[in-house]
């Protein structure tokens, strides 16, 4: 029977690299970028946080969590893949910031659903929301009639904005 020891440790496996660091940057500049225009295009933010950080966030959990387990061959490799995802995500918001192109990628313009009391069907149908989402979010602003509405947008990051009459 093998006795389990507290200091029996593989220091060597747990910091060497097990595949290129390049590779890893490769990896990881692939999957980021793939995952943020597929979010970017198909998909909104929710809440308060935009795209670029559900990405972040959902990204990096699955990262660290492939290094602890081992799924890398060391802990090096998943700290790079983080380094890397942080290293876009940060790329990203400072670009949009710096320039008018990259800010049209990162954050989608907001999106007009209601125009003086009117609904814009179409804008609707493209951003997928149904009349009674739509009453409902109304609703939810302290509007009773559409009639209150002079304008109504989905924003960049999810949230509804609503400009009364």
């Amino acid at each position: 029977m093998k006795t389990l020891l507290l200091v029996d440790i593989d220091w060597e496996r747990m910091f060497v690299p097990g595949m290129s660091l390049w590779e890893v940057i490769l990896r990881g500049t692939i999957t980021y970028w793939f995952c943020f225009l597929y979010i970017r295009f198909f998909r909104r933010g929710a809440g308060q946080l935009g795209i670029s950080d559900i990405l972040l966030i959902t990204l990096i959990s699955d990262a660290a969590q492939s290094s602890m387990a081992d799924e890398y061959h060391s802990i090096t490799e998943g700290c790079l893949l983080v380094g890397v995802l942080v290293f876009w995500d940060f790329a990203i918001n400072w670009l949009g910031f710096r320039s008018v192109f990259f800010s049209k990628i990162g954050e989608p313009d907001p999106v007009l659903l209601v125009k003086n009391g009117v609904m814009q069907r179409q804008n609707m149908k493209k951003e997928l929301i149904t009349t009674d989402e739509l009453t409902g979010i109304l609703r939810e602003q302290g509007v009773n009639s559409l009639e209150e509405v002079k304008t109504c947008y989905i924003e960049g990051s999810g949230n509804i904005s609503v400009i009364r009459k």
